[in-house]
């Protein structure tokens, strides 16, 4: 014959306070241990897109509209 043990944390009895503790603990844990992650190379792609895009616009305006031109170059350049 063979038996088997089981054993498992003591969970019966708690009252809800020390669970309401638990969770906010383990819920500020999981919240912590999150790393920002890098923009993936497609995100990079398209935002080296809309900045030649934005500078294509501009060119377009810097005999009509200098001052938008400019402004359009400085938002290119932020980006």
């Amino acid at each position: 014959m063979s038996t088997a043990t089981f054993t498992s944390a003591q969970t019966a009895g708690l009252s809800y306070t020390e669970n309401l503790g638990r969770a906010a603990r383990a819920f500020l844990q999981a919240l912590l241990a999150i790393t920002p992650e890098a923009k993936p190379a497609a995100a990079k792609k398209r935002d080296v897109a809309s900045i030649a895009q934005l500078y294509r616009l501009a060119r377009s305006y810097d005999s009509v509209q200098p001052n938008l031109a400019q402004e359009l170059r400085a938002i290119a350049a932020r980006g």
